[in-house]
């Protein structure tokens, strides 16, 4: 098992990734002050309640846990305020109370949901991290939790941070091949802003990645979640230095948003969205090599490129203006500037990012 620690001072917390280690979530539990006398609430999906969710319940149930769970729909429709209400009925019948943990078992969009669920419930409850995705390494760290509005996504939400991420690597066996792909599109951009060698490791070891290898995952995971632990720890709130983690975001988000949050799976769009930044970093006089490398990794790992045609330019143009990234006309973006390197540009031109979007659906 490898541990990292994401430094807030009193609201610092562990992350665990390893083969099996889901069978440990009860000492865990206690190692990190989660006693049996707190009622635990497990938020899971119908595609990982099918594999997880007894499993998970049951441990913690021999440990002492009261357990309850809420199953969602799968997919971004789900992080929704109607959803949200629908968790918080089922915690209030369960007889939740302030010491209660929320455990947020699969993906992005559960960890999200889960997080906000906890953030939101009695003005704030513990919860625990479960991720199921290999996208999720990047989401269940560092406390951004939150839902959707129809106009734009992630607009409802808080910043409350895990009291641990609990990453048992063996989940990710039944991932299916688009969703491996997806995820691995965060690994790569954790190593694009902030890690060049990390960026060649994962370039050299695509195929193992993809095969889903135990060795190169487990890996490819700490060195994710470590770099998103680094920044977390430096810039919570996103009030500086945590932006970069948003490299492809801006357009990505609005990609999704257009795509009525099912189109296109959330590491496709930003795939997309990291071609994208390349090519205003090219615009903006940095060398054309970042463009054409930043491709040519994702293509290696069958990511999407281009944006759909039919994707109408007003409205990706219309879902951008809402991105909390939007101030008066300029647009706040992440320019990469070398391969692992990236600056935090907060005044381009609403017009020149509308050329790259145009662009961005002739791309070979």
């Amino acid at each position: 098992m490898r541990e990292l620690t994401v430094d807030l001072g009193d609201r610092s917390y562990p992350i665990y990734i390893g083969r099996g280690i889901m069978n440990d979530i009860v000492p865990l539990f206690a190692k990190n002050g989660i006693s049996a006398s707190s009622r635990i609430m497990i938020v899971t999906d119908e595609t990982v309640a099918a594999h997880y969710l007894l499993p998970v319940a049951s441990l913690l149930e021999q440990g002492g846990y009261r357990v309850a769970h809420a199953v969602v729909e799968a997919g971004e429709k789900s992080k929704s305020l109607s959803v949200l209400e629908e968790i918080v009925t089922i915690a209030l019948n369960a007889g939740l109370d302030r010491n209660a943990t929320i455990v947020a078992l699969g993906g992005g969009v559960v960890g999200d949901l889960a997080g906000f669920v906890a953030a939101s419930y009695m003005r704030g409850v513990r919860y625990v991290q479960m991720p199921t995705t290999i996208q999720a390494h990047d989401s269940s760290v560092g406390g951004k939790v939150g839902v959707n509005h129809r106009l734009a996504k992630n607009i409802i939400g808080a910043f409350h941070q895990p009291a641990l991420v609990l990453y048992d690597t063996n989940v990710l066996a039944t991932l299916p091949e688009r969703e491996v792909r997806a995820g691995l599109a965060e690994v790569l951009k954790e190593g694009l802003i902030w890690d060049r060698d990390f960026v060649r490791w994962i370039d050299a070891h695509s195929e193992e990645l993809l095969a889903l290898d135990p060795e190169a995952l487990e890996h490819a995971l700490h060195e994710g979640c470590r770099v998103k632990a680094l920044v977390v720890s430096q810039d919570e709130r996103e009030s500086g230095l945590r932006a970069i983690l948003n490299l492809g975001h801006t357009i990505g988000h609005a990609l999704e948003a257009v795509g009525q949050y099912g189109e296109l799976l959330h590491g496709e769009a930003i795939s997309i969205g990291m071609v994208g930044s390349a090519k205003l970093a090219v615009r903006l006089g940095y060398p054309p090599y970042i463009y054409d490398e930043t491709k040519r990794l994702l293509r290696k790992f069958g990511l999407p490129v281009r944006m759909p045609e039919h994707f109408e330019t007003d409205a990706v143009m219309a879902a951008m203006m809402h991105d909390k990234k939007f101030k008066e006309g300029k647009m706040v973006f992440i320019v990469p500037t070398d391969i692992g390197k990236v600056e935090i540009k907060s005044d381009v031109p609403a017009a020149l990012v509308r050329e790259i979007v145009e662009q961005l659906k002739r791309e070979e």
